[in-house]
């Protein structure tokens, strides 16, 4: 699949550099999970983080090219920050919070909000608790990853202190249920979600013995441990697409290589080259009739990297093209209201850079401006 991508441009709607239009607050780092997202209206929405707080960027009609922001929402002790989109268009917000204590153990529990509506605010930010009493071991907790099911429930995934997995969710009365201790030992940070359109939940974690594997049986179930797949997963850089009914294909960075791979369980793990240095971007697109799987990363000099395939068809091969740009974290992959293809960057400076698909054949992307 031929990408191409043009060269960097500056937008008569990009905002100013200098940190008073940025409210005083500059990002520096990408959530994990999808951050570039499309909300109720058709307006896409681009999220980042800094230790005080999230920040939001909102397009002004479906489409572009206009966008406003960014907006700031205050969580001050922000450590990480997983996001989570139902199919209903409502965005979870699921952050683990670090207070430091005289004593020099902070205090760590993990936080949840929602937007609704694009643009909008966002609701109060919720304590969801630490599943450790005792405050040295809820310091180990480890980072949250989030997916919400086909009835709108929310699942909060983290490594707790003895490497195990714990699972909170959403009760059906809209209650959260008490932590549960999904087992398991000699786990790494960071779970890889898939809320499959079935409504199902599969989940898996790096671990030092293979990776560990859970899937709901049915819809709404608690999810239960399946075999663990041998294989050996640079920690944090796990990633989950449904690909197919009830099917996940997972990337990660193989540590060994220091290169992309694709997995389906029950399947060969194919090589994908690149030097990803944080989790891959994945998301499905419809390229010249044909289903494809496009992906992003930025390499270990920064550059910004895109790539496309036929789903399910990377042992055909694919190639890696520069984006123009340079970036940190995890780029930022959407579909528009139009159904084009839209990629963000956080660039060096915190600033957002945002380039959209054009008309030519193949994924052609235009040139990128600062939002």
């Amino acid at each position: 699949m031929p990408v191409r991508s043009a060269r960097s441009a500056r937008s008569t709607a990009s905002l100013p550099s200098d940190s008073e239009s940025q409210g005083g607050h500059s990002a520096d780092a990408t959530p994990d999970g999808r951050w570039l997202l499309l909300g109720s209206g058709g307006r896409l929405a681009a999220y980042a983080r800094n230790p005080e707080g999230l920040l939001r960027w909102t397009e002004d009609r479906p489409g572009g090219p206009a966008w406003s922001g960014p907006d700031f929402f205050p969580v001050p002790g922000l450590t990480h920050l997983s996001i989570a989109q139902g199919a209903d268009g409502y965005v979870h917000f699921t952050g683990r919070r670090s207070v430091p204590k005289l004593d020099g153990v902070p205090a760590v529990d993990l936080v949840h909000a929602i937007q609704y509506q694009s643009g909008r605010p966002l609701t109060a930010w919720r304590s969801l608790g630490n599943p450790h009493k005792d405050r040295e071991k809820a310091a180990r907790l480890g980072v949250p990853a989030g997916a919400v099911d086909d009835a709108g429930t929310l699942y909060v995934l983290v490594r707790n202190a003895g490497r195990g997995l714990m699972l909170r969710r959403e009760g059906e009365s809209g209650k959260w249920e008490a932590w549960r201790d999904l087992k398991g030992s000699m786990f790494q940070d960071t779970p890889a979600v898939m809320a499959a359109a079935s409504g199902r939940i599969e989940v898996l974690i790096p671990g030092e013995e293979g990776a560990g594997r859970w899937v709901q049986p049915e819809p709404r179930a608690v999810p239960e441990r399946a075999e663990n797949i041998p294989v050996a997963i640079a920690p944090g850089s796990a990633v989950a697409l449904e690909t197919a009914p009830d099917r996940a294909t997972y990337y990660w960075t193989d540590p060994a290589s220091g290169s992309l791979v694709a997995h389906r369980p029950g399947d060969w793990v194919i090589p994908l080259g690149g030097s990803p240095s944080g989790p891959v971007a994945a998301m499905r697109a419809v390229l010249d009739d044909y289903d494809c799987t496009v992906l992003a990363h930025c390499d270990a000099e920064g550059n910004v990297m895109l790539a496309a395939c036929g789903t399910e068809n990377e042992s055909a091969g694919l190639w890696w093209s520069p984006t123009g740009e340079r970036g940190t974290g995890t780029p930022g992959l959407a579909l528009d209201a139009h159904g084009k293809v839209v990629i963000a960057a956080l660039a060096l400076d915190g600033t957002i850079r945002v380039a959209r698909q054009n008309d030519e054949p193949g994924l052609a992307m235009g040139p990128s401006v600062r939002i």
